[in-house]
């Protein structure tokens, strides 16, 4: 019975084995070199602007939030598309169900105005922000 159990140590031991060698040649092989450059932030080649705390504005999630929900939308519509025939009207009324959500979903980010990227309503707004218009309706 325990005979069956013995590869899982003896894998465990060989991974383990592996992770360890891989860190010590990358420690002995790989050139050392700290400086300031190397410490910095690197950002797609371009010099960093401000820190890396520095606050975003809300929109910049939210619309990353909806393209991911559309993403993944697309994601599971391609594989079903390629199947559509041998799946069946059932899946046919599942997918039907499943965008039916999606579009509601898309309705109410639409509705509460979440896909502008620039709001002139501010429904809470005090002090200065209380007198902003919109010049595009002037």
């Amino acid at each position: 019975m325990y005979n069956d159990f013995a590869p899982i140590p003896i894998f465990v031991f060989l991974s383990i084995a592996i992770i360890g060698i891989a860190l010590i040649l990358q420690r002995i092989l790989s050139p050392i070199k700290k400086g300031a450059l190397k410490s910095s932030t690197y950002e797609c080649g371009e010099e960093v602007e401000g820190h890396a705390w520095m606050q975003f504005n809300i929109r910049f999630y939210v619309i990353a939030l909806i393209f991911l929900i559309f993403d993944v939308e697309v994601v599971l519509l391609f594989p079903w598309a390629v199947v559509f025939k041998s799946i069946g009207l059932v899946a046919f009324v599942e997918m039907l169900i499943f965008l039916f959500i999606l579009t509601v979903g898309l309705v109410a980010v639409w509705r509460r105005r979440d896909l502008d990227w620039v709001k002139m309503v501010l429904p809470y707004a005090r002090g200065r922000y209380a007198r902003l218009s919109n010049p595009l309706t002037e």
